[in-house]
């Protein structure tokens, strides 16, 4: 580890790229708003922008802009999407290319054998090699993203390959790091999964019959869609007027490495992922931490959300009664802006309240899902503090992030996470906790235990399954334009 007595910088939230969904039917009708719906459940992996296009036959109408899917969508331009009997949704938090509107998905692309809408989730490790190259031969780019660069690929090799999949077959061989992926064709809809299995992605049927793609299977629920499997790693589904099609070719060349965060952090507890059910492994966590680092308390609380799963396990484990330390003010959304320093100091009382008869004069133990810089953990101890919580004894459901993510979640200067600077103990001083443990690397990946496949750790200090970039930060493509703006003027 090393050491610092640098201040501790203010943290930010952790994110994940985005939310994908899919759905083609046999006829036309409101895809739309299946879309709309599904995207509503998925709102919680991406809160910056969302998008929906409507496929029919062909004829494709769509809309897209910055803010959450009821922002975005109110009933009159949802309505004006029309019918159709495909529908691609996305909804997203940048992690590569900022939160602007040209870079909202699905993206949009006209070619000489048609249109094609993408949605991405996911990033990708080769990008900027990849966008170099289609540059130097012309290419020119709208957005920011890596999902354009996935776009143009699969376009380029469109000009070769008899039919779309084929083409996105092809893009696979040249694609490297996490993408799952929901695509239109004028006449069908594809979904494809990157062959480590980074991102989840599932496949479901409405009661019409209609088949449906997303994230994750709460999005299915919300349609009252009925799961059916999910998309293997490397694997890619076609489903067009005669059924559905799956190609495994991409399947087995690569190591299989669900991102664990997905279980800890950014799935939904009612989701199941490859197998494993969100809210089970959550609880799995907090019965390790248990077991882990035991303490002598009277009372468990969990920080809302993310830690109140881990919480209960944490208490069935270790015999300690489990409470509602906190009220959530479920009314504070990506809209609300902080106008003054004061105030943004201020946020996390205005969004968690200790709830004081429940901690006063109590030894607490306080589980949550990470500690990132150390700012807003820091705050909401002091909110406990205050409230009476004679001693705080801090449990965490991850293990320390030590580590950029490559792979779509927004971790991208090490040199700013605080267990890179401080030990666990000077950490605990930091944060004003009696004890802080948090949940080992040999405990984290046991957490989904009816999923077959490896986990990513990368983050953890688990190791990288891909080369990684040199070159790459979270706005790296507006670095190359600012440069090149810089070299315009010189």
């Amino acid at each position: 580890m090393m050491h610092s007595n640098a201040a501790v910088i203010p943290e930010r939230h952790l994110h994940e790229e985005c939310g994908v969904f899919g759905v083609y039917s046999q006829t036309s009708q409101d895809v739309a708003s299946l879309a709309y719906y599904a995207l509503y459940a998925l709102q919680h992996r991406g809160q910056e922008s969302a998008g929906i296009v409507v496929n029919d036959d062909g004829l494709f109408s769509s809309y897209r802009d910055v803010g959450l899917v009821s922002e975005v969508f109110p009933p009159e331009r949802l309505a004006a999407l029309g019918h159709g009997n495909i529908a691609v949704g996305h909804v997203r938090y940048g992690t590569t290319g900022s939160d602007n509107k040209r870079n909202v998905q699905p993206i949009l692309v006209n070619h000489y054998k048609g249109r094609m809408a993408l949605a991405h989730n996911g990033n990708l490790t080769n990008s900027h090699q990849l966008r170099l190259e289609l540059e130097s031969k012309g290419s020119i780019f709208h957005t920011t993203t890596d999902s354009e660069v996935i776009a143009y690929i699969i376009v380029q090799e469109r000009l070769k390959a008899s039919s779309i999949e084929e083409a996105v077959s092809a893009a696979m061989d040249r694609l490297v790091g996490a993408y799952s992926l929901v695509i239109s064709s004028p006449s069908k809809l594809i979904a494809a999964r990157d062959p480590n299995g980074f991102r989840p992605l599932c496949m479901g049927r409405t009661k019409n019959g209609d088949v449906v793609f997303a994230s994750e299977s709460c999005g299915l629920d919300a349609i009252g869609a009925r799961f059916e499997r999910d998309i293997l790693p490397g694997e890619i589904v076609v489903v067009d007027h005669t059924g559905v099609k799956s190609d495994t070719t991409h399947c087995g060349k690569a190591p299989k490495k669900l991102c664990v965060f997905e279980f800890i952090y950014f799935a939904r507890p009612d989701s199941v992922i490859d197998g494993s059910s969100v809210h089970v492994a959550r609880q799995r966590a907090g019965a390790f931490l248990a077991l882990e680092h035991p303490v002598q308390a009277d009372i468990v609380i969990g920080v809302p959300d993310s830690g109140l799963d881990a919480a209960m396990g944490y208490s069935r484990q270790s015999g300690i009664p489990y409470g509602m330390g906190f009220i959530k003010n479920k009314y504070i959304g990506r809209t609300f802006i902080s106008p003054t320093q004061a105030m943004r100091e201020n946020e996390v009382n205005i969004k968690l309240n200790p709830i004081r008869s429940v901690v006063e004069g109590k030894r607490v133990v306080l589980i949550d899902d990470s500690i990132v810089r150390g700012t807003t953990c820091r705050r909401t101890i002091e909110l406990l503090r205050r409230a009476g919580a004679k001693e705080i004894h801090m449990r965490v459901s991850a293990p320390p992030f030590v580590a950029a993510c490559y792979y779509g979640t927004d971790i991208d200067d090490p040199s700013k996470l605080i267990a890179n600077n401080h030990t666990v103990d000077e950490i605990a001083k930091i944060i004003g906790v009696d004890s802080l443990g948090y949940l080992s690397l040999s405990d984290v990946v046991k957490l989904a235990d009816n999923t077959e496949c490896g986990f990513c750790t990368a983050c953890f200090g688990g190791g990288y399954p891909t080369a990684i970039p040199q070159d790459s930060g979270k706005d790296r493509f507006e670095c190359k334009i600012s440069e090149r703006k810089k070299e315009a003027h010189a």
